[in-house]
């Protein structure tokens, strides 16, 4: 298993290749993208992407002209395009646009997308409803999400015959 983030020296993946995306908001939502990825130690082909860049600088401007600001927002959107899998894991007590927004990026372009999006977030309405047109499962309990996560690594690993 092998995680590559914003600020990571080598951004070559191996295997499967999962984007971590869903609730930031430096200082609201917890640090799960890690723990999420911790989760698969035992599994040797599958890259996560995580986009937690733990000197992102709130000072930045939010502008394509920003390096900083620029290099981060496209380095996200590559890494999904890259990305085989898509997880959305989307916390109760945040806002999460740029989230929502990855969601709508995702939703007709990826063949393979989990959301975890439990009761309590303020638009879970819209993600049940773009989820469903998408034919995307929506899982209200992170470790049911995981668990299909799982799932279907395994079936990529085997189908591609990457184990």
């Amino acid at each position: 298993m092998k995680i590559i983030k914003p600020t990571s020296e080598n951004q070559e993946p191996q295997g499967i290749r999962v984007f971590l995306a869903g609730s930031i908001e430096m200082g609201k939502a917890k640090d799960w993208q890690d723990s999420t990825a911790n989760l698969f130690s035992d599994i040797e082909n599958v890259t996560f992407y995580n986009p937690l860049r733990e000197n992102w600088d709130s000072t930045w401007s939010q502008d394509q002209k920003n390096p900083q600001f620029n290099y981060q927002v496209n380095w996200e959107l590559n890494s999904i395009d890259n990305s085989h899998i898509v997880f959305f894991n989307i916390l109760p007590d945040t806002k999460s646009p740029i989230t929502l927004m990855e969601l709508g990026y995702c939703a007709s372009s990826k063949p393979y997308v989990i959301v975890c999006c439990p009761e309590g977030f303020w638009k879970k309405g819209n993600v049940d409803i773009i989820s469903t047109r998408s034919n995307i499962q929506v899982y209200e309990d992170y470790d049911k999400a995981v668990g299909a996560l799982r799932t279907l690594i395994h079936k990529e690993l085997i189908g591609s015959s990457m184990i």
